[in-house]
């Protein structure tokens, strides 16, 4: 990085903490005193740094006062975020930190479509914004979570199983039309510097599992290095974190593990088209489907979640021989990929199912794998993905190159 850190890896040295006075990022970067103040001023005058309290540590070299710390300005805008079930839908709005600022729900059927739904979905965007006292120029980006795999090159799904017509669709383009359309004003740039208008609200759309995943890892598990997360709620899926990044495969299908076929599927057909399907025998659908025939009312995941909490008896039992499917499962997973913790989250995330897991995982996975594993359940609960929706977009937008592209584009 010597003599080649721009204004955006600078600002990426200070949101790190790797480098946070003017005196660290000479030592780290290389460059003089002139180069990285002109470089940093390019980042005051678009309001994405600030200055703190003198840093803590011993004054400058050269003595006089401490250095003044340098700190990431996460006022200067906000994120938009929603969280796509079968059902229903969660919209939010988020600081550039991941705190949720407000957030509304609503109940949607996926079978819609896509045109209705996120026609409707960039509604409820602009009427939060508005119930808030928000201008729709504050946002910088919006990050979507989707219950199926997505190629994040493109940002469409990849043939859904439960969203039938969905696959292949422009997502982030339909979206960002609505949020316009339902803002009714033109977007000026984020932070009030400059003037003129920018292209429309740049849109992430990512797996629900990946974005649940990376929300609780960032938030309570930063320093894990190895994060999974499992969730079943109407199908199941697997969200992975690697040194702080999702990891997706080739194309996005990584972390599919509900069609994963297992012995207690055979016979059972999935709603992917195939047969004995993990999510066949083990998700909150095919819970549903049981209770309903043995004459409990249960539609759906969230309706066996509701039955869970009441502490019905029967559905605690099919929650808890689902948690042993699954877990049989992940027994094999936690040997390839070695994490540090599992996280057992969606509808299905209590004490019956997780006693399930884990007495399969600890019963067919190597102790080697397991001696310093920690299986638990989400802590972020119903928000886990609008949290991870978030630092997605952050991450994107201020990463080095973005930045520098952004910083041109305002005019600084």
């Amino acid at each position: 990085m010597a003599n080649q850190a721009s204004a955006g890896d600078l600002l990426q040295l200070v949101r790190t903490g790797s480098a946070t006075t003017r005196g660290d990022l000479q030592r780290v970067t290389g460059l003089s005193r002139a180069t990285v103040g002109q470089r940093l001023d390019r980042l005051f005058r678009a309001g994405w740094l600030r200055e703190g309290d003198a840093a803590p540590s011993a004054p400058s070299p050269q003595g006089g006062r401490p250095s003044v710390r340098l700190e990431f300005d996460d006022r200067h805008a906000i994120v938009l975020a929603a969280d796509l079930e079968t059902r229903h839908s969660r919209a939010a709005v988020l600081s550039l930190t991941g705190d949720v600022l407000a957030e509304t729900s609503w109940p949607v059927r996926l079978s819609e479509g896509p045109e209705h739904v996120l026609g409707e979905l960039g509604a409820r965007f602009a009427r939060l914004l508005g119930d808030e006292g928000l201008a729709p120029a504050s946002v910088c980006g919006i990050g979507v979570a989707v219950p199926g795999p997505v190629d994040s090159e493109s940002g469409t799904l990849v043939d859904p199983p439960i969203m039938s017509g969905w696959g292949g669709f422009d997502l982030s383009g339909r979206l960002a039309r609505a949020f316009a359309e339902a803002s009714g004003s033109v977007r000026g740039p984020a932070g009030g510097f400059g003037g003129g208008a920018l292209p429309p609200v740049p849109v992430l759309v990512e797996n629900d599992a990946n974005l649940m995943a990376y929300g609780e890892q960032r938030t309570g598990w930063p320093e894990c290095r190895a994060f999974a997360l499992v969730k079943v709620s109407t199908g199941i899926g697997a969200g992975v974190v690697v040194d702080g990044t999702v990891y997706r495969g080739v194309d996005g299908g990584a972390g599919d593990i509900g069609h994963i076929r297992v012995p207690a599927g055979e016979g059972l057909d999935c709603m992917c088209g195939a047969q004995g399907c993990l999510a066949a025998v083990a998700s909150g659908r095919a819970l549903a489907a049981r209770l309903r025939a043995a004459g409990v009312p249960a539609a759906s995941g969230s309706d066996v979640r509701a039955l869970l909490a009441e502490g019905h008896p029967e559905a605690a039992g099919l929650a808890r021989q689902a948690g042993r499917q699954v877990g049989e499962v992940l027994a094999t997973v936690v040997t390839l990929l070695n994490p540090g913790v599992l996280m057992i989250a969606g509808d299905l995330a209590g004490t019956p199912f997780l006693t399930g897991v884990r007495e399969l995982l600890y019963q067919r996975a190597l102790p080697r794998c397991t001696a310093h594993l920690d299986v638990v359940t989400s802590r972020l609960g119903d928000r886990a993905a609008l949290v991870g929706a978030a630092h997605l977009v952050v991450e994107h937008l201020y990463a080095p190159g973005r930045a520098e592209e952004r910083l041109t584009a305002l005019g600084v």
